[in-house]
């Protein structure tokens, strides 16, 4: 028993000492050029949302975290008078070859998950589906396209079931100085 028991210790310390190694062994991910163009968002911004001809002020903030590999954002502000934040999480897969996001909000108990590319003109164009306001799956398509460093415009389009895009609202983003 006793022989038996030190066999069981010795091989989980062996497995234990091998697992370490190979971790060690294996490089971990480093932010490629796809993450340093999420980099350019990090900072503080004044946001002007426009939805159905009714525009509002709000702020956002956006910070690398996770070594380079994501960018988080919080956005606060109104719409149509009623307090709006929103939270999100924004990266790129290395695996798949595409950007990947996720955002919440304080209107919605569901998240929304997108993944997309830029464009040949530069525009990230990124798809997903969520619950729509009757509650069955709503695509929908965000495009974020620059200025320049100071200033992005983000859109978010409704898609029908004929696959005709419904713009849905447009928030004009400026970084503050």
């Amino acid at each position: 028993m006793i022989r038996r028991t030190s066999f069981t210790i010795l091989l989980a310390l062996s497995a234990f000492a091998f697992a370490q190694r190979t971790a060690q062994a294996q490089e971990l991910p480093k932010p490629g050029p796809e993450h340093a163009k999420l980099k350019k968002m990090e900072g503080n911004w004044d946001c002007v949302f426009e939805m159905q001809g009714q525009k509002s002020k709000a702020t956002a903030s956006y910070k690398s975290i996770c070594g380079g590999m994501w960018m988080a954002n919080d956005f606060k502000g109104e719409v149509f008078g009623i307090p709006f934040t929103g939270h999100g999480l924004d990266g790129y897969d290395q695996h798949e070859k595409k950007y990947v996001g996720i955002w919440v909000q304080s209107v919605e108990s569901a998240p929304m998950h997108y993944e997309g590319n830029h464009d040949d003109k530069g525009v990230l164009v990124m798809t997903g589906t969520s619950p729509g306001a009757d509650g069955k799956p709503q695509k929908y398509k965000n495009t974020t396209a620059w200025k320049d460093d100071d200033h992005f415009t983000f859109k978010m389009f409704m898609i029908g079931e004929d696959d005709e895009e419904q713009l849905a609202f447009t928030i004009e983003y400026s970084r503050k100085k």
